[in-house]
């Protein structure tokens, strides 16, 4: 049975991977490197420690530390989704849905707690059921860690619930946590596997559908 739905946050719930590309694309040729667009996809999905050693290694040596730069990139996409964002389709009906449904909710993100909450701040109260920012594990997406941690904090098994992930690195880290995956890729692609099903959005499905996967 489908005891619990993981959703994974930039990408997957909110449009927010162009607020991060736009803000690397910005700042990172400001302080004397090169990034380009696909350089930003290839951090998709990847916690912000692994991120900032990537973005440091396209810079001269010594312009910033990677803590120092990490800061400076995350302060600025937290200030962009305060202000606005953009929900993925068929997101919010099916976070809806499901709610109605009583099928709890876990959010499993690579970032952090308070890029989160300026998230949350544009939904109704208390819509996830668990929430695992990505400075609240040891070890990132690709990992399991962060969705073993939801399954445990939920009290269900990783096997009864399906992750909604929207990256390769997300997609690995909820596959080797056992669970089922629905794969929406938009950027990079992602080849079907077992136990994994890929979709163009999140528009035609519902809480039955999911349902139906682990029937």
């Amino acid at each position: 049975m489908l005891r619990a739905v993981l959703w994974d946050m930039d990408g997957t719930l909110v449009d927010s991977e162009k607020v991060w590309a736009a803000v690397q694309l910005r700042l990172i040729p400001e302080l004397g490197g090169t990034w380009t667009d696909e350089d930003s996809l290839g951090l998709l999905g990847s916690d912000l420690r692994d991120a900032a050693q990537v973005w440091l290694a396209a810079l001269p040596a010594g312009v910033i530390t990677a803590e120092e730069l990490a800061s400076r990139i995350f302060t600025e996409v937290v200030e962009e989704l305060r202000r606005e964002v953009e929900f993925m389709p068929g997101a919010l009906e099916l976070l809806q849905g499901l709610r109605k449904a009583e099928i709890p909710c876990g959010l499993v993100s690579a970032s952090y707690r308070v890029m989160i909450e300026a998230v949350l701040g544009h939904l109704p109260a208390d819509p996830f059921d668990v929430i695992i920012a990505g400075d609240e594990v040891t070890n990132g997406k690709p990992h399991p860690e962060p969705y073993l941690a939801a399954a445990a904090k939920l009290g269900v098994d990783p096997a009864d619930c399906v992750v909604i992930e929207d990256s390769p690195t997300g997609t690995a880290a909820g596959t080797a946590a056992g669970a089922y995956v629905v794969a929406v890729p938009h950027f990079v692609p992602i080849p079907e596997a077992p136990r994994r099903l890929v979709v163009r959005s999140l528009e035609a499905v519902t809480p039955e559908s999911l349902r139906e996967l682990l029937r």
